[in-house]
């Protein structure tokens, strides 16, 4: 999978045809650790902050498009999860990269290229693509939605359907690369935004506070691809290198699937509102791992909050 991110799914191009194909080509449906002794890790002994953080530094230096790397307090270890676009000359290049702290990577493959999933869960139409409602917000009197940054992109208007007949409102932020989060304002007042993810199942979710996700935690997302899919936590604070300088740190990592168009849709837990979709690689059909953009960072920026 390339390191991307969950890209909104575009009306059908050329370009929407060949992130689909990279996104769905295989599944992580397990990480594959590399032969520890080949690659050189060492995965019984515990390093200082200091070489994990030199380690992480490094990873990043070395700029190799398809990674992502999150610090394990468990093991002592930077793990690297490398896509397969990822060669061993690029991983020997990060670890040449890490000198001395080179022993504190641990490195795992993944099959498939990660990718941008653009395309609450219920769909939204930007002018050429597609993405998904992460949660409904509000400041004051004022509603919005939050979504991913790389939906936000250029501030867009967005729709309810492809045809661009009835309009949301405008975006009024965005962040990406860095963080992957934007907002867009309801100025449409025929439309309805309750607090809830739908469920894609005749019901949905009323969300009721934002949290922090926890490594272990049973999770959700809705998106407007591929709707509810279920699945864990598997590390916190991860970077992900999605090609051409877009680099985006603080992610949540998973093992929940996702798809193109199912970009800026929700990730809970109960009535909690943890992430937006932010990348990752596989599909719905034998699995994936997908990134999730914090909602909390999104929130502090815009001073709003759920409802």
């Amino acid at each position: 999978m390339r390191t991307e991110r969950t890209s909104p799914h575009r009306t059908p191009t050329r370009r929407a045809r060949r992130i689909a194909v990279a996104a769905g080509l295989l599944a992580a449906s397990a990480l594959v650790a590399t032969n520890a002794h080949a690659q050189g890790d060492s995965t019984d002994v515990r390093h200082s902050a200091a070489q994990l953080s030199a380690a992480s530094a490094a990873v990043q230096a070395a700029d190799v498009a398809g990674t992502a790397w999150v610090t394990d307090a468990s093991s002592g270890t930077v793990v690297v999860t490398a896509d397969a676009s990822v060669s061993d000359a690029a991983i020997a290049r990060i670890r040449q990269q890490a000198g001395p702290a080179a022993d504190a990577i641990r490195v795992e493959r993944t099959p498939g290229t990660f990718t941008k999933y653009l395309a609450g869960g219920d769909a939204i139409y930007a002018p050429t693509w597609r993405c998904s409602v992460g949660f409904n917000v509000r400041k004051g009197n004022t509603s919005y939605f939050l979504t991913a940054g790389h939906c936000t992109q250029g501030k867009p208007p967005y729709y309810t359907d492809a045809a661009h007949r009835t309009s949301i409102g405008p975006t009024t932020g965005t962040s990406f690369p860095g963080n992957d989060y934007g907002i867009v304002q309801y100025t449409n007042g025929s439309v309805a935004h309750p607090s809830a993810v739908d469920l894609y199942n005749g019901s949905s979710q009323r969300i009721t506070s934002a949290g922090n996700a926890s490594v272990g935690q049973a999770v959700q997302r809705s998106g407007s691809t591929t709707h509810v899919h279920g699945g864990k936590v598997t590390g916190l604070n991860a970077t992900v290198n999605y090609g051409n300088g877009q680099i985006v740190r603080g992610l949540i990592q998973t093992n929940v699937c996702a798809e193109p168009g199912d970009s800026g849709g929700a990730l809970f837990a109960g009535s909690t509102a943890l992430g937006l979709t932010s990348g990752g690689s596989g599909n719905c059909t034998s699995g994936g791992t997908t990134f999730f953009q914090p909602v909390g960072p999104a929130l502090k920026a815009y001073g709003v909050s759920v409802f």
